[in-house]
């Protein structure tokens, strides 16, 4: 069971990791940002480290965790601790899970190896409101651009802390991706074909806080709405974490590996094209075995919760994510750009998790649609 600690309670924090006496803290963190976002401070008054780890990619590859591994194993550490944005934590995951694996990271990719439940404890505290990967199962891991979800429950970190403070001097750019990521997160497990009443309580509450701050919090920073943006960003990872994503994350995965894209863009170049898509499920194609009409009804749900009707749905979100900086329009966001490493590079594990069946006609569709 996941620990979960709040500003409003820092001290009970602090007497629980004071009762679980850590004598060596390993700390994996961010490059400038562990500064600007006055990670640095709040760790050096908290916190104890005797070790750390930067400077990896910002989508984490496979020597990057190499390193992170054999520099975590020249001491004997009994924690880790992650501050940093979706990233950092990711890489702390991964960490504190194949530091104590027996088979080769490569294998365990493969599927060769199985993941053990050994791992050295981890506390998660995210510094951006966005990816939820403190709430969640998986780690992002690329090989040679390809893209691999580690999915394992040892991969959950064991302690969270969530505060709204070290993403008030986040870029505005910054903050409408991480936001827009928890958007679309949160709006592909209500529609996931493996979505449930509890996955749908916490996306439902995500969607909601997000549709209602993101705005506010990208164009004006304000306290109130980076407080709801950083529990609308848990809320998201507790759903994705039950549903896993669909479409929209399936096909954003080649756009920040061979386009340089940030994931949260990246996912949002798709996602008012698959709302209208999923929107036009009929049982022919329907992937959901409770059938379109419960597909329907939890879109439905959302388009309530955002005033829209399954007619302007494209073009609202459209203009949603261009409000907060976020171009979607392909032929004026990428020079050179060729569809096919897109539609060659679809990960298809998160492909099928999309209600409406999707075939390589449709990827193609939505290329030319958005060009």
């Amino acid at each position: 069971m996941q620990k979960v600690f709040r500003d409003s309670n820092l001290s009970d924090l602090n007497i629980f990791f004071s009762k679980k006496n850590f004598q060596n803290i390993f700390l994996v963190k961010g490059g400038s940002s562990y500064v600007l976002s006055g990670a640095k401070e709040f760790m050096e008054n908290i916190f104890s480290v005797s070790g750390s780890y930067s400077g990896f990619n910002i989508n984490p590859q496979l020597e990057d965790l190499k390193k992170g591994i054999e520099r975590f194993k020249k001491s004997n550490y009994d924690c880790i601790i992650a501050i940093g944005g979706g990233s950092v934590l990711d890489m702390a995951k991964l960490i504190s899970v194949f530091a104590h694996q027996d088979g080769s990271i490569e294998d365990i990719l493969s599927g060769k190896s199985t993941i053990n439940n050994k791992k050295t404890p981890l506390l998660a505290i995210p510094t951006t409101a966005g990816t939820g990967a403190e709430t969640t199962e998986f780690s992002v891991l690329y090989v040679d651009k390809k893209k691999y979800s580690v999915v394992s429950n040892t991969m959950l970190p064991n302690y969270v802390y969530l505060s709204h403070q070290f993403s008030l001097t986040a870029s505005s750019y910054l903050t409408a991706c991480t936001g827009a990521d928890a958007f679309c997160q949160a709006i592909e497990s209500v529609w996931s074909i493996h979505s449930s009443s509890e996955s749908e309580e916490y996306a439902i509450k995500a969607v909601e806080l997000i549709w209602n701050n993101l705005q506010e919090a990208v164009l004006n920073n304000t306290i109130d709405a980076k407080k709801n943006m950083q529990e609308a960003s848990y809320l998201a990872g507790k759903a994705i974490n039950l549903t896993k994503t669909t479409a929209p994350h399936a096909i954003s995965y080649a756009f920040t590996s061979y386009y340089n894209i940030p994931h949260g863009h990246a996912v949002s170049i798709s996602l008012p094209y698959f709302f209208e898509f999923n929107g036009q499920i009929t049982n022919k194609d329907c992937l959901d075995k409770r059938g379109s009409s419960a597909v329907l009804e939890r879109l439905n749900k959302l388009l309530l919760i955002m005033n829209l009707n399954k007619t302007n749905v494209k073009e609202e979100l459209i203009s949603f994510f261009k409000s907060i900086g976020i171009n979607t329009d392909i032929s004026t966001l990428i020079n050179s750009f060729d569809g096919r490493l897109i539609v060659d590079n679809v990960n298809i594990e998160r492909l099928k998790n999309n209600p409406r069946r999707i075939r390589k006609s449709d990827i193609e569709a939505f290329i030319d649609d958005s060009m």
